[in-house]
C-alpha cells in the first residue's frame, strides 16, 4: 500500500529515520519495496517486520532483506500482541485505508508509539488545480488520475491535527514538509507531506 517509487529517496524517510530510537522494535505497514525498513535496520540497528499485500512488493522487500509478512492490515492485526512494538509506521499509507481510525486504535494498541507520514491535500498547488482549474489535482507527490488512484481519504494537515485532538490522541512531533525541507510558515497551505509520531494518552 505504500505509494513510493523502489528506492525513491523520499525526505519523509530522512524524518522518520531520525525519530525512531536506534535499536527499536518496529513494524512498518504497507512497507512497499521495505526501502525503510532496510535503512532503520542498517542506520538504526532496528529489527521487526514489514506487512505488505502487493505481490510484487512483497517480493521487492525480500529482495531487500526485510522480514515482510503478506496480509492486509484493515484485516486486523491480532497476531501481533498489545504493546509488542516500540514504533509502529504507516508511511504513506494511511490515506489508501477505508477503515482510518480503527486502524490507528489497533497501531496504538500494538504499538507504544506510532510515526504517521501523510501527503497535504491542502498544499496550494492542489487548491489550485482544483479551484482554477476544475479538475483533479495530479503532480510529482501525486501522480494518480482520479480513476486510478489507490487513496481513499483526502486530509489536510489541519484534518489530522483536528483528528487527533478530537480523539484523545498525543501528538509528541510533527514536521511538515516540502521540497525535502522543514514549512515552519503556512504548512496546512505550503506544506506536500506532513510527518507525525503519536501515542495514546497515559
Amino acid at each position: 500500500m505504500n505509494n513510493a517509487r523502489p528506492q525513491e529517496r523520499r525526505a519523509d524517510f530522512d524524518v522518520v529515520s531520525a525519530w525512531v530510537p536506534a535499536g527499536a522494535r518496529v513494524l512498518d505497514l504497507g512497507c512497499g519495496d521495505g526501502s525503510l525498513l532496510a535503512r532503520l535496520e542498517r542506520e538504526r540497528q532496528c529489527r521487526g517486520y514489514g506487512v505488505e499485500i502487493d505481490d510484487d512488493a512483497v517480493l521487492a522487500a525480500m529482495q531487500n532483506g526485510v522480514n515482510v509478512i503478506q496480509s492486509n492490515i484493515e484485516g486486523g492485526l491480532a497476531f501481533f500482541k498489545n504493546r509488542s512494538f516500540d514504533i509502529v509506521i504507516l508511511s504513506q499509507t494511511l490515506q489508501a485505508t477505508r477503515h482510518t481510525e480503527a486502524l490507528i486504535n489497533d497501531v496504538l494498541t500494538i504499538g507504544k508509539s506510532a510515526i504517521i507520514t501523510l501527503p497535504n491535500f491542502g498544499h496550494w498547488q492542489v487548491r489550485w488545480q482544483l479551484g482554477v482549474g476544475g479538475r483533479m489535482p495530479v503532480s510529482a507527490r501525486m501522480p494518480y488520475q482520479w480513476y486510478d488512484t489507490p487513496n481513499v481519504h483526502f486530509s489536510t494537515v489541519l484534518d489530522f491535527d483536528r483528528f487527533c485532538e478530537q480523539k484523545g490522541i498525543v501528538m509528541e512531533k510533527k514536521m511538515v514538509l516540502s521540497g525535502g525541507k522543514e514549512v515552519k510558515l503556512l504548512p496546512n497551505v505550503r506544506g506536500e507531506t506532513a510527518v507525525y509520531q503519536i501515542r495514546r494518552q497515559k
